[in-house]
Order: structure tokens, then sequence, then C-alpha cells
């Protein structure tokens, strides 16, 4: 059984043998509670300050990714795929990893912070994915309406939208209800955490909602 847990922002803990997370923020700086996840694994899509902190969720044997090169890290296979900050090739912000990840047979793939739609090679270097991470929240990254072409480009059977204002975040960005406005897919309120194994994914997609 794999549990899949928010820690805001762009911060995941996905645990299944091992423990996964996502783009660590630190909470403090960013006005939300602090994660309070140990990984095993971290991976890092770009080096800003609400997706960075690694010491926040690090103990003394964390493997660390900043980097796209592909790797298995306990039986867990990571892809990373070069993309931008924004819609300049990184000219305001940087480049952004995302990251392609297995874990109990089930695949996920996290955008970080995704400036821009895909292109056709990226999408297909990409593959299939189960689940998606997807930021939403415009200003930093794509917004809502580019959110929805990458979804409808990647096809993932499950999406979790991430990056979007909620309570105490300090960032000047866009909240959940134009996302979902826009949505035509069921959508699961799942709280704080998920149990899922790889035949529960749904054949028809969904959009899967966390709260903190």
């Amino acid at each position: 059984m794999l549990q899949i847990r928010w820690h805001g922002h762009s911060c995941f803990e996905i645990t299944n043998d091992v423990t996964l997370v996502t783009d660590p923020h630190d909470g403090k700086s960013v006005g939300i509670p602090a994660p309070t996840a140990l990984g095993d694994i971290i991976l890092v899509s770009h080096d800003h300050y609400d997706h960075n902190k690694v010491k926040s969720v690090e103990k003394y044997s964390s493997k660390i990714v900043t980097d796209g090169r592909k790797r298995t890290i306990s039986n867990i296979q990571i892809n990373g795929y070069e993309s931008f900050h924004d819609e300049c090739h990184g000219d305001k912000r940087g480049k952004n990893i995302i990251f392609k990840f297995v874990s109990g047979d089930i695949t996920f793939c996290h955008l970080g912070d995704l400036g821009h739609e895909l292109d056709e090679k990226t999408v297909q270097q990409i593959g299939e994915v189960d689940i998606l991470f997807i930021p939403i929240g415009g200003t930093y990254t794509i917004d809502s309406d580019q959110a929805w072409n990458v979804i409808h480009t990647i096809q993932p059977k499950i999406t979790i939208p991430m990056h979007y204002k909620i309570e105490g975040l300090s960032l000047p960005i866009a909240g959940i209800d134009e996302f979902l406005e826009k949505n035509t897919y069921k959508i699961l309120k799942v709280g704080n955490e998920i149990d899922i194994e790889k035949e529960e994914i749904p054949n028809e997609p969904e959009i899967w909602v966390f709260t903190l």
C-alpha cells in the first residue's frame, strides 16, 4: 500500500517501502506549517527558497536529487526532464526539472514550477502517467488555463493540483477555484493523505484535491 500526503505548496510525501519527498519548503518562509516528513529520497525541481529547503525533511541517509539524470534509488526509478520556470526559456526564473518516478508500480510525474506548456517531444519522453502533480497558481508558474492544456496533453489518470493560494500562504498566486471551474473530470476531496494501490488507479481521469 502506497500513501500520498501533502505538506502544502509543491511538497508531497510518497511512502511505500521508502519515503520520497518533493520540493520541500521550511514552512515559515511561505507562511504555512513546515513539513513533518523525513525523506529517504528528496527531489528538488529548482533552487528557489519555497522548493529547495532540503534541511527541513532531511535525515543522515537521505539521497538528494537536483538534476535530471536517470537513476534508480531503493527500487524507485527516477527520470528528469529539463524545462523552464517561465515562458522565456529560463531568462526570467531559470530552469526547472520535471521528475517522473515509479513507486509501488505507480508512475508519478511532478512538474515542479513549470512555467510554460509542454512541447510534443517532452510529452513523448514523459510517456504514460498515473498521477500528475501540476502547478496551477499562475504568476510564477502556469495558470489554470495552461494547466488544463498540459493535463489534456499528458492525459494522466489522476491529477493533483499544487502551488496555489491556501490559507496562510504568503505568495501572490491564484487559488484553486478557477482551476476547478474549468474541470470536467470527477473531483475527489481526499483530505491530507490517501492510500492507493496500482489496482485502484481509475480508468476515467480524476482530480484529487488535498487539504492541509
